[in-house]
């Protein structure tokens, strides 16, 4: 991952990013980091994960940085009017707006997409973030990630067989919808060259991670079981769990026969490949219990960094089991760019490598309304309307406490 300007994939686009907390922050990322220009507009108190630590870094949360790089803030109340109109004159300008404001509140203020924006800004794709949407039984009810992870099922089936329903040690609902969210806009951006004209997208925590329950629904549409916690193991495929070596645990997966017929070679259990109880995935499934015990007495005599190293240059699924430090550390992890540092900031880097237009940073993570003052002024905002703007508080350089 490169830093600096360059020409990239959305290298033009300007999308207005009023969104906070972070499956709106990770889309918005998602598309600075591939050349859109990105305004943040911070309410007064500025975005609540600014203070969502420790650790921090200059009195802004690692949970902040983590997704707000390639991104310029600005303050701005949007409870006066003066500030709706300094969004409108923006807008004028954007090719996309990204909110995740409870449903109803950009039509408490005059925002509203149908009502408003759609005629002013007939080109914007307005992507709003929510937890549920704005109508149905659940419409217009908050939605952190771990209420729709609950929801959704994810706690249902996460964990140990038998333990209590557990939350995913990722906010992966969020990132998901944020995801989802980058896609979606750039399916709108690429229907407008066609149509010349914006939409709105809907977006929400809960439908997207009903998407994601895969596949567990599936499961349950075609079998009527409710699906519960495997552990590591997989409902469908086995061997695809964690196994003990002589000294750490490794993850092994092995999705069809030659793959399995493959590694009964390489522990030296070639007599398994034959056995009726293991012929097929739907017998090893079967008799998941006593496969695990046939490979883990072979995988005893060795040393897990090295089997799994030598079963995945063999060919098959197979890997160490790592914690954070390692991760970040790892020689893969580093040249794949997946870590990247510039003066202070260290953080994982973009996973989507262009051959022609990589990804790149070209903006640290900003501190409160570090760029109000520029980011006016671009907006043929003139010196003395600048000034006003900021001494009456509707546009800020400082968080309110």
């Amino acid at each position: 991952m490169i830093f600096g300007e360059q020409q990239a994939a959305l290298s033009g686009k300007l999308v207005i990013d009023l969104s906070r907390v972070l499956g709106g922050p990770y889309c918005t990322q998602i598309l600075g980091d591939h050349g859109a220009e990105i305004i943040k507009i911070e309410p007064p108190r500025g975005d609540e994960t600014r203070d969502w630590g420790p650790p921090f870094h200059e009195q802004d949360a690692a949970y902040f940085i983590g997704v707000n790089r390639n991104k310029r803030s600005m303050g701005l109340d949007l409870t006066t009017e003066q500030g709706r109109e300094v969004l409108l004159k923006m807008l004028e300008k954007a090719d996309v707006l990204v909110e995740n404001y409870k449903p109803g509140t950009m039509e408490k203020w005059g925002l509203g997409y149908e009502e408003v924006l759609r005629e002013r800004f007939p080109r914007l794709v307005h992507c709003r973030v929510s937890g549920f949407g704005s109508d149905g039984p659940w419409g217009g009810f908050p939605g952190y990630d771990a209420i729709i992870q609950a929801m959704a099922g994810w706690f249902s089936i996460n964990g140990e067989q038998g333990s209590k329903p557990t939350r995913l040690g990722l906010a992966a609902v969020d990132m998901g919808t944020g995801l989802y969210s980058a896609i979606a806009i750039l399916m709108a951006l690429l229907e407008r060259e066609q149509s010349g004209q914006g939409q709105y997208l809907d977006m929400t925590l809960y439908d997207c991670a009903v998407s994601l329950m895969h596949p567990h629904i599936p499961n349950y549409n075609f079998s009527g079981e409710v699906p519960g916690p495997t552990g590591n193991a997989h409902p469908n495929i086995s061997p695809y769990d964690t196994f003990a070596t002589g000294t750490i645990d490794i993850f092994i997966g092995a999705g069809n026969n030659r793959a399995w017929a493959k590694l009964c070679q390489e522990l030296g259990v070639e007599e398994l490949i034959d056995d009726p109880r293991f012929a097929d995935n739907i017998d090893r499934v079967n008799n998941r219990d006593e496969l695990k015990t046939y490979i883990e007495a072979s995988l005893k005599q060795f040393d897990g960094q090295e089997i799994g190293a030598r079963l995945a240059a063999a060919g098959l699924a197979a890997g160490p089991i790592h914690n954070t430090e390692q991760v970040v550390n790892h020689p893969h992890t580093h040249h794949r760019q997946m870590t990247i540092e510039k003066d202070w900031y260290k953080m994982t880097g973009t996973p989507i490598k262009f051959s022609r237009t990589p990804g790149s940073v070209r903006h640290l993570p900003p501190k409160f309304g570090a760029q109000s003052r520029e980011i006016l002024q671009e907006f043929g905002f003139d010196s003395a309307e600048v000034e006003q703007l900021l001494q009456q508080q509707v546009v800020l350089d400082q968080r309110k406490r």
